[in-house]
This record gives C-alpha cells, sequence and structure tokens, in this order.
C-alpha cells in the first residue's frame, strides 16, 4: 500500500508518483533535453498547485512554501478552477504543435489527469454535501514540516503554519471556519448526497489521536513558541468536529454505498478499465484456485509442527500465536529484509542498490491516519536525499469508552516476509526511491499514478519472492494473496448491494483469517475510506503476470527475469498498456 497526500484534499484533485519513458524513447528524444521541454509545461501546473496548495510545495521539499497554507475558500476554488482550465487549454493548444512523442505522452498526461479531476470536482459541486475532517488536514500541514528526514531549519515553520490555521496571524481566518462556511453552502442547495453516517463516525472517532499526535510532534522535535497556537487549535478541532456531530451527522444517509456515477470516476482514477462485475467474475475464480495452492504448504506446516489438523485456516491461526511484541517487531523485520535483500542477489531477481531501506514503527496518530502498513514515498520536485520509508502501524487506537480491537496480522514472523516483499524490496521502496535516483519528467512524477500501476507492481513482488521463503512465509504469502483476490470481488460486490458488510466481514476473517480488527479495516476501506482502490492489486498483478508469460513466449530460452524486473523498474510506473508497450517493442528485441 502507497500512502500519498494530495495538495489539496479539499479540491478533489489527486496528485501522485509516476514514471519514465524506456531507453528508446530517451533515445528517440535526444538524451533527456525532452525532460527539459516537458517540465516547462508541468511547471504550469506545479505552479497551480504551489499557489493554491502550498502544504504540497513543503511536502515535495520546497522551503519556499512551509509557512503557507491552503485557503479552500469557494471564491479561491472558483479561482482555482479557472486557472486550471486556462492551463489546460494551454497544453492542449501545446500538444498541437508538439513533435516529440515523450512529450506529447507527457502533455497527454497532464491534460487527462485535470480533466477527470474536473469531472470529480463538477460531481462533488452540483450533488454531494462533503464531509472535511479539518483534523487530517491540520495534522498532515504539520506532518510533512516534523519529520525525521525534513532538515531541522524548516522544522521551525510548522509554528507560523499553525499560527495561519488558527486565524491567530493576522489576515488569516480559522480554517475550521471556512470548512463551516463551505459545509453550508452545499447544505443549501436541493436534492444533495449527504456523506455516509458510518463514514463519517468511523472518522470521528480517531481524530483525537491526530490532535495529540500534533502535541507529540512539536515536542518531539524540540520546537519552541507553538503552546499558545496549539490550545487554540485544539479547542477549535475538538469545536469542529462537534459541530459536524450536531450538524451534518443528523442528516447523514445510511447507506454506505456510492452513487454509481462517483464509484465509476473512482474505479477509473484506480487505473481500473473494465466493468466491475468482469473483475469479480475474474477474482472469485482465482480465491478458489489460490486456496487450492495453500493447502499443500499448510499440510508441510501441519506436520513440520505435529498440528491436529491440516486445514489452512487452523494453521494460520496456529502461526500468529507467536506474536511478536513491542521491540522485538523491528528487529524481526529487519533480519528478514537482509533475507530477502540475500534471496533476491542468490536467485537473481533484481539488482538492488547498496543503500539500505528505511523502516519505522508509525506513531499512534499515524497509525489513525493509515491503519495498514505501508510506504511513504519521497519528495520528487527538491528532493535533497530523502528516501521513501516503510511504516508498520501500531494497533488502531480505540475511541473514547471502546476496548482496543487489536491486530494480529502484521505481527507475527511468517506475514513479515511477504509484507516486506510487498513494501520494501523488491516492491514499493525500489519503485519509487529508483525514480529519484535516475530522474523522471516531472509528469511523470507527480500526475501519471494509479494504483493499478503500483500496486501491480506490489504484489508481483511477493509473487516472485515466495518461492524461496520458509513454507511458513509461503503460506501466508499465499494468504495475502487470498485478500487480494476477496477484495476484487467484495468491493464491487458491496457497492452492488449483492453483500452484506457482516457477510463481507465474515469471509474476511474465517476464509483469509484476518483479525476482527484488520478484517474491519478491510471492509470500510471498501466501503469509506476508498471504494475502488483496493480492485487494484489483484488488477494490477494480473496485468504484471500476464505481461511476464507473453515476454517469456516471445523470448524463449532467451528470457531473464533478472533483464525483465530491471526494466520493469527503469520504467517508472507505467500503466499496464505503455509498460507492455515497452517491454514488448524494446526489452524482447534487445534481449534477442
Amino acid at each position: 500500500m502507497i500512502s500519498i497526500k494530495a495538495p489539496n484534499c479539499l479540491t478533489l484533485i489527486a496528485f501522485v508518483f509516476i514514471p519514465f519513458l524506456s531507453q528508446a524513447q530517451n533515445t528517440a528524444a535526444g538524451s533527456k533535453e525532452w525532460i527539459t521541454k516537458s517540465n516547462n509545461y508541468t511547471k504550469i501546473l506545479i505552479d497551480l498547485d504551489k499557489k493554491y496548495s502550498p502544504e504540497f510545495g513543503s511536502e515535495q521539499g520546497l522551503a519556499y512554501y512551509d509557512t503557507l497554507i491552503s485557503v479552500p475558500t469557494l471564491d479561491n476554488m472558483m479561482l482555482e478552477r479557472k486557472d486550471r482550465a486556462q492551463a489546460v487549454s494551454q497544453l492542449k493548444e501545446a500538444k498541437q504543435k508538439e513533435i516529440n512523442i515523450a512529450v506529447k505522452q507527457d502533455l497527454d498526461i497532464l491534460i487527462n489527469q485535470s480533466e477527470l479531476n474536473f469531472r470529480k470536482e463538477d460531481f462533488a459541486l452540483a450533488r454531494e454535501v462533503p464531509f472535511f475532517n479539518a483534523t487530517a488536514t491540520v495534522f498532515s500541514g504539520m506532518q510533512t514540516l516534523l519529520d525525521d528526514q525534513t532538515p531541522a531549519e524548516r522544522r521551525g515553520a510548522a509554528v507560523i503554519r499553525l499560527l495561519k490555521y488558527t486565524g491567530l496571524q493576522q489576515g488569516y481566518q480559522p480554517f475550521t471556519a471556512i470548512l463551516m462556511d463551505r459545509t453550508h453552502r452545499q447544505m443549501a442547495k436541493p436534492d444533495m448526497i449527504y456523506p455516509s453516517k458510518q463514514e463519517m463516525e468511523a472518522t470521528l472517532s480517531r481524530d483525537a489521536s491526530m490532535i495529540s499526535g500534533i502535541e507529540e510532534l512539536f515536542k518531539k522535535y524540540k520546537i519552541t513558541g507553538w503552546e499558545q497556537a496549539y490550545v487554540t487549535i485544539k479547542k477549535q478541532l475538538e469545536d469542529y468536529d462537534a459541530w459536524v456531530k450536531a450538524t451534518v451527522l443528523p442528516k447523514a444517509r445510511t447507506d454506505f454505498r456510492l452513487p454509481p456515477e462517483e464509484y465509476k470516476l473512482n474505479l477509473e482514477g484506480y487505473g481500473i478499465d473494465i466493468p466491475p462485475g468482469e473483475l469479480a467474475k475474474m477474482a472469485h475464480a482465482a480465491f478458489t484456485d489460490i486456496q487450492n495452492q495453500m493447502k499443500p504448504l499448510a499440510e508441510q506446516v501441519a506436520k513440520k509442527y505435529n498440528l491436529p489438523t491440516a486445514d489452512y485456516r487452523d494453521v494460520i491461526k496456529f502461526l500468529k500465536k507467536d506474536q511478536l511484541i513491542g521491540d522485538s517487531i523491528m528487529p524481526v523485520y529487519k533480519r528478514h529484509l537482509a533475507d530477502i535483500e540475500e534471496i533476491i542477489r542468490k536467485q537473481h531477481l533484481v539488482t538492488l542498490p547498496n543503500r539500505p531501506a528505511i523502516i519505522k514503527l508509525a506513531s499512534a496518530a499515524e497509525t489513525a491516519q493509515s491503519p495498514a502498513p505501508h510506504m511513504v514515498p519521497p519528495p520528487f520536485l527538491n528532493n535533497t536525499g530523502q528516501r521513501g520509508v516503510f511504516v508498520l502501524p501500531l494497533n488502531m487506537p480505540p475511541a473514547p469508552g471502546e476496548k482496543v480491537d487489536k491486530y494480529d496480522d502484521f505481527t507475527f514472523d511468517a506475514a513479515s516476509w511477504t509484507i516486506i516483499a510487498h513494501e520494501a524490496r523488491p516492491g514499493h521502496e525500489l519503485q519509487f526511491d529508483k525514480m529519484v535516483e535516475e530522474g523522471i519528467s516531472q509528469a511523470r512524477a507527480l500526475y501519471a499514478f494509479n494504483s493499478t500501476n503500483v500496486e501491480g507492481w506490489g504484489l508481483y513482488s511477493e509473487y516472485i519472492t515466495r518461492p524461496y521463503m520458509p513454507v511458513e512465509g509461503q503460506l501466508v504469502s499465499l494468504d495475502y494473496r487470498l485478500l487480494r483476490a476477496a477484495r476484487a470481488f467484495l468491493d464491487p460486490e458491496l457497492q452492488a448491494g449483492t453483500i452484506t458488510q457482516h457477510q463481507a466481514l465474515d469471509l474476511l476473517m474465517k476464509d483469509v483469517v484476518q483479525s476482527h480488527a484488520f478484517a474491519s479495516q478491510e471492509v470500510e476501506r471498501y466501503t469509506l475510506r476508498a471504494p475502488g482502490q483496493a480492485n487494484s492489486y489483484f488488477y494490477g498483478f494480473t496485468k504484471m503476470i500476464g505481461l511476464r508469460k507473453d515476454a517469456e513466449a516471445a523470448l524463449g530460452t532467451k528470457f531473464n527475469q533478472e533483464n525483465f524486473h530491471d526494466f520493469i523498474l527503469s520504467q517508472g510506473i507505467l500503466p499496464p498498456a505503455l509498460i507492455r508497450e515497452a517491454v514488448m517493442s524494446e526489452f524482447v528485441a534487445k534481449e534477442k
């Protein structure tokens, strides 16, 4: 999983990270001179991002924006929309005159992403009452600056940014007041769709952890002068949540399902280009096939430990009993990272860099923000040595008065193998840090992303590593692949109303052997957090497997998997159609 912050979550614009051109395209473009030309076009959109969402500029390593904040008034939103429409017209005009194929591809990326965002924004303005989570926005604005990889001289700017969020800085109004006004304006329109009651309750229950997390960040980095602003923002955020509960929550819809038009937009944004029903049918078949692959492995483990049953469900429950606690978690993950790196070298899976990968445990606030293991990508615009970070969450902080619902899914030895392969090496960490080290056009670094491209490689990384894991790791790795197949039919079937949340939870706990905590977070993901996104793992993986089979068929005995994987990574995270074109036209020809 990739954890990515949008420059402005209030304008519904998703900015993320993407790919290289193939070497053939680089050569045809005249070395990398085309990148300079492409970046000049991309700067048109980047300047708008920095103007209207300066937190994005900070996240990308640009210190100039550290003391600035987004001001998401409706007037500013309309000005931004006007500026972006003019920018798209300018980019379309440039495309008509451009002769360099690489630059034209980048212009298509910029135009298509912008127009998709326009359609999302139009739907939201015309049809929806928003649920703005002020706490999450403020926490993210602080976290970007108060981070181990942010230079110490930049961290003090967090105090000024916090003063502006509170409205204590002259010329600014409280951030929460702006969001209240935006919400009121949408509520005044007739026949509006309200947010999901379940989504609002789940999100609001976690805000306390992030509010506390802001204070913890200032103390951790020994920043001075923040205390008064923190007292103010704490009260504002708490009052805002109370206002949401009193004003919006009573009118919230009880049906979690998205309007079909919105779900379709989500799927398009995540890179799913086939009907959800077709994807669900494929996933059901894969689910059964994976269960059959798990049986002989479960029998081996049962025999090894003299277990009374060889059912894969009971065997995985047995493996989960030996939980890693507290300080014992990180040493196991680091040790198995070294083991996997040795597998990669010995089996010639992919070329490894000399630098180590970075792993850290999440804070309670970070866990509330992103409760699954994930990779935080490095900045791409002004990277001064920062790298991607693999983050392991703690147990989800409980809502006030509730008991802790504990995970047992990440903190046992057999699970660490496949999680490392997916999030670190040969998975996401190599994807993203390689992009920084080799250099890519800014259009491909910031605007061409979708989950299918990224997560397809992550799941494929588990697949190529699994045969060399210990048998316990192989079994749990297949269980995680079983989860990805389940996602690809549970998500669309929940949105279609053909299954219930309880049925989905039951399947995940019984057949995928997830804890109640993890299964609940999964169902929340399909219904509340990011409907449509979970489908992308399975879909991207099937595309990668199909591409490998076709490359093997074309090359026969000349197929070399290390060369193949190095080539895939050298392309960045291109969409499946473009990576296929590069492999079949360039890689295959070169290897022959």
